[in-house]
């Protein structure tokens, strides 16, 4: 696996050239030190004006593990990809955008058949599980508006060790670390497509 940065610059037509900017070192890899300190500075917004409003029940309790699958490519190395996947389902890309075809009541775009949970659990930090096949669709959890979630962000390792950011739709961004989990909970008031 090939762990180096790297930096880009964008230079548009018509725009004064400047000076690259001085780049800090990162830490290594394996600065688990580094990292913990930097996790232990992280505080939510929590005040008098912006309280941390966290439901104490919820309506939805889901567990998504996050990793990397392989599915079959006759046309591949070996005969097999490396893909995404949460709780074994590897996303298709639609040929509609998921909201269009929910606000227009469009047939065949998605499937509402997203499992809460892994198929089949497993140990998600130790040894992979003997079938790293994952399934393909488009396929959608359903919440109901106002309702109450938790979320259990689990990250894997079957393939390559990797962290994997996930954004919630209007809310924030968080990390899920390899072999360690995050877990936020909400309440489903923001209407639209989601993670």
């Amino acid at each position: 696996v090939d762990n180096a940065t790297a930096v880009g610059f964008l230079r548009y037509k018509g725009i004064q050239p400047f000076s690259p900017p001085h780049l800090t070192a990162t830490p290594p890899i394996n600065a688990t030190a580094v990292t913990a300190a930097f996790a232990g500075c992280l505080r939510s917004l929590n005040s008098p004006n912006y309280p941390a409003a966290v439901p104490q029940t919820v309506d939805h309790s889901l567990l998504f593990a996050i990793g990397v699958g392989i599915n079959p490519c006759p046309t591949c190395v070996n005969g097999t990809k490396t893909v995404a996947d949460i709780n074994n389902v590897s996303f298709v890309l639609p040929i509609v955008a998921l909201l269009q075809a929910h606000y227009f009541k469009l047939q065949g775009i998605f499937t509402d058949d997203f499992p809460a949970n892994p198929p089949s659990p497993y140990n998600y930090t130790g040894n992979p599980p003997a079938n790293l096949q994952t399934t393909n669709g488009t396929k959608v959890y359903r919440l109901g508006f106002n309702e109450t979630v938790e979320v259990v962000l689990q990250g894997t390792s079957l393939i390559t060790p990797e962290s994997h950011p996930i954004h919630l739709h209007e809310r924030n961004t968080m990390s899920v670390p390899t072999a360690g989990w995050t877990a936020i909970r909400f309440r489903a008031d923001n209407p639209g497509k989601t993670m």
